[in-house]
């Protein structure tokens, strides 16, 4: 399995999600997936734009935005290793109740993906776990739900 995937739904808008989510510097605050991160551009997260982000039992990697939809609410980015290129997909969805989903991917490629796919397996899903629950609550937290809603 080269691919991982989580869903979560947070009773928040999806503007909200969104800016929380490219606001890539503040993850530290949200996830305990992320130790610190680095933005390598100025200004808002754009196409071309490179973070470096450490995690906890993970080396640093550099991530570059490979695709970003504002209007769709989509974003990729890519960490290349040796033999290895990481996609990460983003996406936030509007629900019908004005809350969220939130998809968050992740690819592996290249002639050692596959490999370090299934070597970085459960990892990766406490990881995506931990990302998809920290912003739900950081989402949750920062706005008041309406009561019908809950």
């Amino acid at each position: 399995m080269s691919n991982f995937q989580y869903v979560v739904e947070i009773k928040a808008t999806p503007a909200r999600v969104w800016a929380t989510l490219l606001d890539v510097e503040q993850w530290p605050q949200w996830t305990s997936s992320v130790t610190s991160v680095k933005r390598m551009d100025l200004g808002p997260l754009t196409l071309g734009s490179r973070t470096r982000i450490v995690q906890p039992k993970l080396s640093p990697c550099v991530w570059k935005v490979t695709s970003l939809d504002e209007p769709k609410r989509i974003f990729a980015w890519t960490a290349r290793t040796f033999g290895v290129k990481i996609v990460a997909y983003h996406q936030v969805e509007q629900l019908s109740n004005g809350g969220s989903r939130v998809t968050l991917f992740l690819h592996y490629a290249g002639l050692l993906g596959a490999f370090t796919a299934r070597l970085m397996r459960n990892l990766n899903w406490d990881y995506l776990q931990r990302e998809g629950n920290g912003l739900k609550k950081r989402c949750e937290t920062l706005i008041s739900w309406p009561a019908a809603n809950q």
